[in-house]
């Protein structure tokens, strides 16, 4: 199976900075997931280089890996669209940061 990285690792960052100062953090657990699987990905391709490593073993979890890994794009993919995040800043849409002040006014 192929890997594709459609988020770069500053996009997820920028996506979960966002969940942080807007308390929304639905998108920015669903960042978070993906860069730990691309850490798994990364290992296990690490591990692959080994020739004193079970090839089949680390083969089958970077596999696996990258199945979850497109998953979670697409998954992510979808919440920006439903959120209407802008896709090019990645800035929360000014409707979800309208929730954050309200939540701070009323405690």
């Amino acid at each position: 199976m192929d890997y594709e990285e459609r988020f770069s690792d500053a996009e997820l960052e920028k996506i979960i900075e966002e969940g942080l100062i807007y308390m929304c953090a639905c998108p920015a657990q669903v960042a978070e997931a993906i860069r730990k699987i691309r850490e798994l990905h990364r290992y296990q391709a690490d591990c692959l280089n080994d020739p004193e490593n079970d090839s089949e073993v680390h083969r089958t979890i970077a596999m696996s890996a990258a199945r979850v890994h497109a998953e979670m794009q697409d998954c992510m993919e979808k919440i920006l669209i439903l959120e209407k995040w802008d896709r090019t800043t990645l800035t929360m849409p000014p409707h979800l940061r309208a929730r954050q002040a309200k939540f701070l006014q009323d405690d």
